[in-house]
C-alpha cells in the first residue's frame, strides 16, 4: 500500500516536537561529527567539561571566514575608522542639546544678544557635527558594501571551483537544489556575517561604554535608574536567539530540497506531463513551501518576544527618566538639560545593546549558512594529483588493467578481478547485459572513479601518478544520453577546444554528418539549441555530441551507446566518418546492439562485474560460449545488421 504524502501541518508537528526534544541540535552536532554525548564516552568515567570551557562548534568556521577577510584588511580597516569616527560624532549631539538647554535657553544671566549669539554658534557647530556625521556614515556605507561585493564574488568563485571539483557522489548527495542554495542564498548570508559579527557589534561596544561612561559622568542617579533594566533582558534575548539558529538551519535544508524537487521536475517535464503528474508536483511543492512557511513563522514568533521585550524596555526607561528626572529637578540634583540628554543618551545606549542582541539574532542565521557553505569549501577535492605527478603522454601504447576492483558500497563490488591489456590504437568493445558493470569500467578508464583495489597503468604508470587534467586532456567522451548546453550550435560543438577555427567546427559537423541539418537550422550553426538541446531531435543531439568528439581529436575515446539515438539512415552515413575517428585511437565502446562491434579488436563480455569471455568476434563465435548465445538470439530478432565499426 503506497503512503500518502505528509501534510505540511503534520511535517510542521514533527518539526515542533525534535525542537521541543532538542533533536535539531543533536542532528547538527551529528552532522559535525560529534555530540556531547558521545564525546562523554569516548571519554570513559571523565567529568564533563564545563560549558565556558567547550570549544565553540563555530570557531572553525569563523577562523575560516577570517581567513577570507585577510586580504581585504585594509578595506575592513577603513570601514571600522570611518564607522568609530561616526559613533563619536554621534555620542556628540545630546552634549550640544544639554549646552543649549542648559547655558543658553534656561540661562537668565545672559542678555538676549548674548544668548542668539551663543544659540548661532553652538547651532552651527551642531549642524556642522551632524552634517560631517552622515557624510561618514554614507562612505562608510559604500565602503562596506564595495567590501561585501568583492568578498562575495571570492567566496562563489571558490565555491564554484570547488563544486567543480567535488567527488561525483557528493555533487549526487547535493542535488541541483542545494547547490543553487548554496552559491546564491548562503553565499550572501555568509557575507553579511561581517556586519553581523564584527562591524555591528563591536561599534554597538564602543558606543554603549562611550554612553555609560557620559550618562555616569552626568548624574549617576539617574544612569542606574537607565541601566537596571537592561542586563536581564539581554539574558533572556541572548537565550531565545540562540534556540533560533537551529530552525533557520533546517528552514535552509528545506529549501534545498524543495529547489532540488523543482529542478528535476522541469529537467523530466516530458515524463510529467506523459504520466499526467502536474497537480501531484503542484501539491508536493505548495506542502514543502508551507513547511517552510510554518517553520519561518515558529522563529518568528521566538524573535517577536525579543522585539517586545525590547519595545517595552524602551518606553519603561524613557518613563523612569522623565518620572524620576523630574523629582530630581524638583529637588534640583538634576537640570532640564540633564534630563533631556538622558532621553536622547538613553536612545542611543538602549540602540546599541539592541543592536548587539539584534547582531547575535541575525548572526545565527548567517551562521547556519557559512556552516553549508564551509562545510563544501572544507570537502576535500575528487582525486588531487599527488605530490609528485607527472604530465600524462602525449602517446597511448597501452592501457593495462592490473586486478581491478571497484565498488560504491563497502562490500559490494561491481566491477571485480578485471586484469586485461589493451594496445594503444586498437577498440576494445563491452558487451553484456544491463548492470553487468561496463560503464563503470569506462568510469574506471576516464577516472571518474578509481579502483578500489588494484590499478590501471597507462604506458605502465598507474593513472593516479599522472595530473588529472593532463590525462582528462586525452580523452573524449560520447554517451547515450547527450548532454549539450544552452547555447549555440558552434558552441557545442567546440565545446572542448575553444581555440577551434570555423573551418574546424564544419569539419567535426561534416563527419559526424551533423553539417546537413544544421546548415538548415534558422541562423545555421549561430543558432541556440535550448536547456539540453531541447530544440534538437535526439538523432541531431547525438551528431552533434559525436562532431563535439571528433574536434577534440582525442588519443582514449570511449562511446557509450553513441550511435543509439541515431536511425538507421544516419547510422550508414556516419559510418565510415566513424572509422575515420577510431583510426590510430584507443577505443573503448559499450553497445548492446552486438552487430555494432564484430569489427572491434578486442570484445570483453562482463557478467556481474567479471569479464566471462573474451576475444574477437570470430574466435568468440567458434567458441560457441554466451557471446554466441548472445548474437544468435539478436540475430533472430533482426535480420538487419548495421556494422558502425568498419
Amino acid at each position: 500500500m503506497t503512503e500518502h504524502p505528509r501534510s505540511s501541518r503534520q511535517r510542521y508537528a514533527t518539526f515542533v516536537d525534535d525542537y521541543k526534544q532538542r533533536r535539531l541540535d543533536a542532528a547538527i552536532e551529528a552532522e559535525r561529527g560529534g555530540s556531547p554525548a558521545r564525546d562523554a564516552a569516548q571519554h570513559g568515567d571523565q567529568k564533563p567539561v564545563r560549558w565556558w570551557r567547550r570549544r565553540s562548534p563555530h570557531r572553525r568556521y569563523l577562523n575560516a571566514y577570517l581567513r577570507w577577510l585577510r586580504p581585504h584588511r585594509y578595506a575592513v580597516a577603513l570601514v571600522f575608522t570611518l564607522a568609530l569616527v561616526g559613533a563619536g560624532l554621534d555620542m556628540l549631539s545630546p552634549l550640544f542639546m544639554r549646552y543649549i538647554v542648559d547655558h543658553v535657553l534656561l540661562n537668565r544671566a545672559l542678555d538676549v544678544v548674548a544668548r542668539v549669539s551663543r544659540l548661532q554658534l553652538a547651532g552651527f557647530v551642531f549642524l556642522s557635527v551632524i552634517v560631517i556625521s552622515n557624510l561618514l556614515g554614507a562612505l562608510k556605507d559604500y565602503r562596506q558594501r564595495l567590501l561585501n561585493v568583492r568578498l562575495m564574488l571570492a567566496l562563489r568563485r571558490a565555491l564554484y571551483h570547488r563544486l567543480l571539483h567535488l567527488p561525483l557522489p557528493k555533487l549526487w548527495e547535493m542535488k541541483t537544489g542545494g547547490i543553487l542554495s548554496r552559491l546564491t542564498g548562503d553565499v550572501e548570508a555568509t557575507t553579511g556575517l561581517f556586519q553581523m559579527a564584527f562591524v555591528s557589534p563591536v561599534l554597538s561596544l564602543i558606543r554603549l561604554v562611550i554612553a555609560v561612561g557620559i550618562l555616569l559622568t552626568l548624574n549617576w542617579r539617574l544612569a542606574l535608574t537607565a541601566l537596571g533594566l537592561i542586563p536581564g533582558i539581554m539574558a533572556i534575548s541572548f537565550a531565545f536567539a540562540r534556540r533560533v539558529r537551529p530552525i533557520y538551519r533546517v528552514v535552509r535544508k528545506d529549501a534545498e530540497q524543495v529547489d532540488g524537487r523543482v529542478g528535476e521536475t522541469f529537467s523530466g517535464i516530458r515524463v510529467v506531463r506523459a504520466f499526467r503528474r502536474e497537480l501531484a508536483e503542484l501539491l508536493e511543492y505548495m506542502r514543502g513551501r508551507h513547511t517552510i512557511l510554518r517553520k519561518e513563522m515558529f522563529a518568528q514568533r521566538r524573535e517577536l518576544v525579543i522585539w517586545t521585550s525590547w519595545s517595552l524596555l524602551l518606553g519603561v526607561v524613557n518613563v523612569a527618566i522623565v518620572w524620576y528626572g523630574g523629582w530630581l529637578n524638583i529637588r534640583g540634583r538634576a537640570s532640564v538639560g540633564d534630563i533631556m540628554a538622558f532621553e536622547w543618551y538613553t536612545s542611543l545606549l538602549l540602540g546599541p545593546v539592541w543592536n548587539i542582541v539584534n547582531s547575535f539574532s541575525e548572526l545565527q542565521r548567517s551562521l547556519a549558512a557559512m556552516e553549508r557553505l564551509f562545510d563544501v569549501m572544507e570537502t576535500p577535492p575528487d582525486k588531487p594529483d599527488r605530490p609528485n605527478a607527472r604530465t600524462a603522454p602525449s602517446d597511448v601504447r597501452e592501457i593495462r588493467f592490473e586486478n581491478v576492483e571497484f565498488e560504491y558500497r563497502e562490500g559490494r563490488p561491481v566491477v571485480r578481478d578485471l586484469s586485461v591489456s589493451v594496445a594503444g590504437g586498437t577498440v576494445v568493445a563491452l558487451v553484456g547485459r544491463s548492470g553487468a558493470g561496463k560503464t563503470t569500467v569506462t568510469d574506471l578508464v576516464a577516472r571518474f572513479h578509481d579502483p578500489t583495489r588494484g590499478r590501471i597503468l597507462l604506458n605502465g604508470v598507474d593513472l593516479r601518478d599522472f595530473r588529472l587534467g593532463s590525462y582528462r586532456d586525452l580523452l573524449a567522451i560520447v554517451q547515450q544520453e547527450t548532454f549539450l548546453f544552452d547555447g549555440s550550435v558552434r558552441d557545442n560543438i567546440a565545446y572542448g577546444r575553444f581555440d577551434a577555427t570555423e573551418a574546424d567546427v564544419v569539419r567535426a559537423a561534416q563527419l559526424a554528418n551533423a553539417h546537413e541539418f544544421i546548415v538548415d537550422l534558422a541562423d545555421g550553426y549561430d543558432t541556440f539549441i535550448g536547456e539540453r538541446g531541447v530544440k534538437l531531435s535526439g538523432g541531431q543531439q547525438q551528431r552533434l555530441a559525436i562532431a563535439r568528439a571528433f574536434l577534440k581529436a582525442p588519443r582514449i575515446l570511449i562511446l557509450d551507446e553513441a550511435t543509439s539515438n541515431l536511425d538507421t539512415e544516419s547510422e550508414q552515413l556516419i559510418q565510415a566518418s566513424m572509422a575515420e575517428l577510431l583510426a590510430g585511437r584507443t577505443t573503448f565502446v559499450i553497445a548492446h546492439r552486438l552487430s555494432t562491434v564484430r569489427r572491434a579488436d578486442m570484445i570483453l563480455l562482463m557478467d556481474d562485474g567479471r569479464v566471462v569471455e573474451r576475444g574477437n568476434h570470430e574466435s568468440l563465435m567458434e567458441a560457441r560460449g554466451v557471446y554466441y548465445g548472445m548474437v544468435m538470439r539478436q540475430a533472430e530478432a533482426s535480420t538487419e545488421t548495421t556494422p558502425i565499426l568498419t
